[in-house]
């Protein structure tokens, strides 16, 4: 964890890197290539093994996971090129919405949705945003919605920064990282995706009870599954499109989203992010 200004889940660790990477897939035997963010996958070998083997099964091609510490150098393999589709962000989507077209979201607790959490110690008097002014705060990515962006957009709506408002904040590029800083008392606070911690809670509650929930966001459009506007309608995105829609029907898909607490995977609408578009516009009048 480093302190930085705004630009300055629970489960996956080592995926295969990619070195010297073409700018175009070549068809055939060629693997797939999905990126991820340890925004969502941190250190869960399972998880990783669990995607492969359903996406390799589903599509018969070779799969491999490309894992970046960062949504901005996600983002960058995937307009590049260097990757075929990514599980993403709402926020990054947005912001390259010409070149990013949508494939997948993913349900959660039936609707493919999710929120965004304000955390802090469970014996912190605080009752809202407006209590954590002066302290110290974790955010996860510079373009995370959850993570960054809902509670940055609360701030502007204040007629505030995050760099005026809090007297220091971290990136800690994954979730739970975030939670780990409030719970270790490295900061007061922290915003977190809200399925993340949900999940923490049931899956590591000795973590996740060091926290407590001040504030909830609105629902918001789930981290979808995207892939390159002029490639989308590629034959292997096509297959990993359809990959995606039917998980629970297959015995490796349904043991992917049990290990994720997820129901499935919907095609979606754009629609569906139409309030982080919102925090963005709050955002960017400051």
């Amino acid at each position: 964890m480093r302190a930085i200004t705004r630009r300055g889940f629970v489960g996956a660790a080592a995926a295969a890197s990619l070195c010297g990477a073409p700018a175009a897939i070549a068809a055939g035997d060629a693997p797939f290539r999905l990126g991820l963010t340890p925004v969502f996958l941190d250190n869960d070998a399972a998880v990783i093994a669990q995607l492969r083997n359903t996406f390799h099964a589903a599509m018969d091609q070779p799969i491999e996971l490309l894992q970046r510490r960062t949504y901005e150098e996600v983002t960058g393999l995937l307009l590049e090129g260097a990757i075929d589709a990514a599980w993403l962000c709402g926020y990054p989507f947005l912001q390259h919405r010409k070149a990013l077209s949508l494939i997948g979201v993913p349900v959660w607790n039936g609707r493919p949705l999710y929120r965004s959490y304000l955390i802090a110690a469970p014996g912190d008097p605080a009752t809202g945003l407006a209590d954590l002014e002066g302290g110290l705060h974790a955010f996860s990515d510079p373009d995370s919605n959850s993570g960054w962006l809902v509670t940055a957009s609360n701030l502007a709506r204040m007629g505030r920064t995050p760099d005026d408002f809090f007297a220091r904040s971290i990136f800690t590029y994954g979730h739970r990282n975030v939670v780990r800083a409030v719970a270790s008392g490295l900061t007061r606070s922290g915003s977190v995706d809200g399925y993340v911690w949900d999940v923490l809670s049931e899956v590591d509650p000795g973590l996740a009870g060091r926290t407590r929930v001040v504030s909830r966001s609105e629902w918001l459009g789930f981290p979808p599954f995207v892939a390159r506007a002029d490639r989308v309608a590629a034959p292997a995105v096509a297959r990993f499109a359809q990959a995606l829609s039917s998980m629970e029907t297959t015995p490796e898909g349904r043991a992917a989203l049990r290990t994720l607490h997820l129901d499935g995977v919907a095609p979606g609408e754009v629609s569906l992010f139409d309030g982080i578009a919102a925090r963005m516009r709050d955002v960017s009048r400051l």
